[in-house]
């Protein structure tokens, strides 16, 4: 069977407010869930799952530059480093929303935007270039934030659709849950085929709904 891929971009924030505690449950979360990932993609040979992942602190960096395909990635742990440009980060993803280099076969691309805190650049201007890309209007948006003091509003807006939500995570518990949610119900929303449409069209209703994220007593809250 003919497979047709799909991008996945993980866009994390590794500013220093997530020094300690939250970089590490991030990775332990993320590495956990890949996994999970592969379980998805075995399941659905009509799609490659392929992976790459994107970091931004004063600067954003390439964690995984090249997309790799979901059996043969393994997790690398991400280091905290700087500021929170969040602007950077969207333009690096939107040069990869172009086609070339993103393939007219593609299946829709996922964007996983994990923050914190709040961006310390213009990063309207870079979501804007998403939104200029065509794969970048199709793509399924999930956005994750850490702890009380995370700026809701930019995940909100960076979903570009009021009918989404942003996932509040707000022990190590509740992370665990968003990452392994947005690493496989994300993925299965996107492997549905790329429905044609014109510029400005207003975006179809998301076909996954975030979870309700349990927590108890015993984690640590941020």
């Amino acid at each position: 069977m003919e497979n047709r891929p799909v991008h996945f971009i993980w866009i994390l924030d590794v500013s220093y407010s997530m020094m300690g505690d939250k970089i590490g449950q991030l990775n332990y979360a993320i590495r956990e869930a890949v996994p999970e990932m592969q379980s998805v993609a075995h399941d659905n040979p009509a799609a490659q799952l392929l992976l790459r992942v994107l970091t931004f602190s004063s600067v954003a960096t390439w964690h995984v530059a090249d997309p790799v395909p979901v059996e043969s990635f393994t997790w690398q742990d991400v280091q905290v480093d700087g500021g929170t440009n969040l602007g950077d980060a969207l333009y690096a993803v939107a040069r990869e929303l172009e086609t070339p280099p993103m393939p007219q076969r593609a299946l829709k691309p996922v964007l996983a935007l994990v923050s914190d805190g709040q961006p310390l650049d213009e990063w309207r201007e870079g979501l804007k270039a998403i939104d200029a890309t065509p794969w970048g209007k199709k793509a399924v948006r999930v956005a994750i934030a850490i702890g009380a003091d995370a700026d809701r509003s930019v995940l909100q807006e960076f979903l570009a659709n009021p009918e989404l939500q942003v996932l509040d995570a707000n022990s190590p518990k509740q992370l665990a849950a968003a990452i392994r949610w947005a690493s496989t119900a994300a993925v299965k929303a996107a492997s549905q085929p790329v429905a044609s449409g014109t510029p400005g069209a207003k975006q179809a209703p998301p076909a996954f709904a975030p979870p309700v994220l349990d927590d108890d007593d015993d984690d640590d809250v941020w």
